[in-house]
């Protein structure tokens, strides 16, 4: 089940990856780098990193492609076109998407036991939590050894933000 789900999440990342470059329209480039996000999460997930793989979902596919998707349609750069994220087999391909992760989420539920509290990862957590807060197990790494990547990362994304709109206002000029 291991390998299904990995070749999966890995093969859905590519093909992504693959239609959000070969789309005309920015808007639907966007949604396909959001389904990218969420395929590369789930590749996080089997390799045990569940903080990446939520970051990935919360932070880039929640926030960053929002902000954006409203760059691009707060500059008028494209109209959504569906029959750019349809094709021939759009429906049946996200039925079967959407059918494999209600299966995946069924026999989850079923299925969960307290694997994490048996490790001595989980038990190192829990005693870190109770010690810092969930906050503060977060808010430690991150502002303390993490806080230049972070502020690298702000950067960047200001930086291609000023750079989308300066684009954008020179072909109106």
């Amino acid at each position: 089940m291991y390998d299904f789900l990995l070749f999966f999440f890995a093969g859905g990342a590519v093909l992504g990856a693959v239609l959000m470059v070969t789309r005309k329209n920015p808007v639907s480039a966007v949604i396909f780098l959001i389904a990218v996000f969420f395929f590369t999460s789930g590749v996080f997930l089997l390799l045990d990193a569940h903080y990446l793989a939520a970051i990935n979902v919360i932070l880039y596919a929640g926030a960053i492609m929002v902000l954006f998707l409203f760059v691009i349609m707060l500059l008028n750069l494209g109209h959504a076109d569906w029959r750019d994220l349809r094709g021939p087999f759009g429906g049946l391909l996200t039925g079967s998407i959407g059918v494999a992760f209600l299966g995946l989420l069924v026999r989850n539920i079923v299925a969960s036991t307290d694997a994490i509290a048996a490790t001595p990862a989980g038990d190192a957590l829990r005693e870190a939590t109770l010690e810092q807060g969930i906050v503060g197990v977060v808010a430690r790494p991150l502002f303390g050894e993490y806080v230049v990547v972070l502020e690298v990362t702000g950067v960047l994304l200001l930086v291609s933000i000023v750079g989308t709109i300066l684009l954008a206002r020179r072909g109106d000029a």
